[in-house]
């Protein structure tokens, strides 16, 4: 009971101590170019049902679709490479190349290839993902030792069998760390990927239709809208982890 109570009053007082820090700033520096919270949260509830939410749609529709489809191509494979060591002795040298380097430089080469599209915006986003998620469940499926899933097929298992009582069991968990680690960054891409040549998403939004004509209160409930949506992503993330994988929760909590 003290664990959920304290779950509960920490994100609150952190929050509560971010919005007194940032009203002590607006009012210490005294510039339209931070107002505080007293201006800005009125306009963010107002316009969140308004132009707002459409983006605030449009950007999160775009981080969904590229983290279903990271996860749907990721996770196959880096299963595959987990317990084919002669197929990851192949693959190995060229993810161990391509995992370090930050994604957001192939922007450019995927307008080239793919055309200034939502598409390219979602493949640029679960390229990132692709990538943490595919290493953390090879490495998870390379760890099942061939004793056990001997024993599994022992018993007469098949590959559903495996899939649903050995690797799912296995992986998930890994998945699950890996999407909640890497949302933050797969937002931080898309705000970039949106500020130029497209008309919704919050990126745009924040820059072009804000910033650049200085609309600062307005700026800032994009900001807001932005900080919820990967706020709301990583708390489904957790909720799933709760639900499917309950050891990682209580040991967090922990």
């Amino acid at each position: 009971m003290k664990a959920s109570r304290s779950g509960i009053l920490d994100p609150l007082l952190g929050l509560i101590t971010l919005l007194l820090f940032w009203q002590l700033a607006a009012l210490a520096m005294g510039k339209p170019i931070l107002p505080g919270p007293a201006t800005v949260l009125p306009l963010f509830f107002q316009n969140l049902f308004g132009d707002l939410g459409l983006h605030f749609l449009a950007s999160a529709a775009r981080v969904i679709l590229a983290i279903v489809m990271a996860v749907c191509t990721a996770a196959p494979l880096g299963l595959i490479l987990g317990q084919a060591p002669r197929i990851n002795a192949l693959f190995s040298p060229v993810i161990t190349i391509l995992y370090p380097v930050p994604k957001i430089v192939f922007l450019p080469v995927i307008y080239v290839l793919m055309g200034i599209s939502d598409i390219s915006k979602i493949f640029l986003i679960s390229l990132i993902l692709f990538f943490q998620i595919l290493v953390v469940v090879r490495d998870e499926a390379a760890s099942l030792t061939p004793e056990l899933i001997a024993s599994v097929r022992s018993l007469g298992a098949g590959r559903r069998a495996l899939f649903r009582f050995v690797y799912l069991p296995a992986t998930l968990p890994a998945i699950l760390t890996a999407l909640r680690v890497s949302v933050g960054t797969a937002v931080a891409v898309l705000f970039i990927a949106e500020q130029a040549l497209t008309q919704w998403g919050l990126g745009y939004y924040i820059v072009v239709e804000t910033y650049q004509i200085l609309l600062y209160p307005e700026m800032y409930t994009g900001i807001l809208a932005m900080g919820l949506m990967g706020s709301l992503l990583y708390g489904l993330i957790r909720i799933i982890e709760r639900k499917l994988a309950p050891h990682l929760f209580i040991k967090d909590m922990e």
